[in-house]
């Protein structure tokens, strides 16, 4: 996976929401003053983005005193986890975005547990998608693996995933994947099925590729058993489309080796956490 440049995402973010400077904390807050804080989860769920936290305070008092209360990617009920002292100017006006990416963030990580912990046992490998926020896709992902998923292609360049879009322009899904293998033949190469048919019409062009993977596209139950029986480890078999906690563990049983989960990245609820600001006399 791609690393995040958080400086640079942290410069962005407060450009964002700082714009030409923090009016309600100038006309309100001593430039001099100094302050203490503190950030508690108040939520249970995993931890994730205490570095990204930590960048966004420094950005604005480089000698920001921090103690971290907890480690990235560790389950917690609640209670304290950063604490904080120097610009009182500078916390505040850190503090949204400071929230935002570690809520954020601790959302992702604490959904994809749930996920990880719904499939244990099955054998199946919970993975993520591309149905990332722009601009936060590194961070979201890493989110997503501290939480314990696995992170899939980063982007269109890193794997071929051949969509019912790409089949229908390429002259079917056998068609596509021909094509595809020929063009990038060392690139992983995974395509959508719709239905069983299809599913069959991949296996005939694809299952002598090394790593060849198909995708189990909003299909029933009964189908997904049926194509597990039918492919008999030829391919690997990814299940997508109306996965919920709910229906996970019955699809995980069907014996499909992964199943992705869009909802990990783009219907994570953000982690409830607080910071309360505390004037040093």
């Amino acid at each position: 996976m791609i690393e995040a440049n958080v400086s640079e995402v942290v410069a962005r973010a407060l450009a964002e929401d700082v714009g030409d400077g923090d009016v309600t904390t100038a006309a309100t807050v001593p430039e001099n003053a100094r302050a203490r804080a503190m950030i508690t989860q108040k939520a249970p769920g995993v931890i994730y983005g205490v570095d990204v936290a930590v960048e966004t305070f420094r950005t604005l008092d480089p000698s920001i005193a921090l103690e971290r209360m907890v480690a990235e990617g560790e389950w917690r009920d609640g209670g304290p986890l950063l604490r904080l002292e120097g610009s009182a100017r500078a916390i505040l006006t850190a503090e949204r975005t400071a929230l935002n990416f570690l809520q954020r963030l601790s959302g992702v990580a604490t959904m994809a547990a749930r996920y990880v912990e719904a499939v244990e046992g099955t054998g199946a490998t919970i993975l993520d998608t591309r149905k990332t926020t722009p601009g936060l896709r590194a961070l979201e992902k890493a989110a997503v693996a501290a939480g314990g998923a696995t992170n899939y292609r980063f982007g269109l360049f890193d794997a071929i995933l051949i969509k019912e879009n790409h089949a229908a322009a390429a002259g079917g899904v056998g068609e596509a994947v021909r094509k595809a293998h020929a063009y990038a033949p060392g690139v992983p190469l995974e395509v959508e099925c719709r239905d069983l048919a299809e599913v069959d019409e991949a296996l005939e062009t694809g299952a002598g590729i090394p790593g060849f993977r198909i995708l189990l596209d909003n299909m029933s139950i009964e189908q997904m058993r049926e194509a597990v029986d039918r492919v008999a480890g030829r391919a690997e078999l990814e299940a997508s489309g109306g996965v919920t906690l709910q229906t996970l563990r019955a699809i995980a049983g069907t014996g499909v080796n992964f199943i992705s989960v869009g909802a990990l990245t783009h219907s994570a609820p953000a982690l409830d956490l607080s910071l309360l600001l505390e004037a040093i006399p």
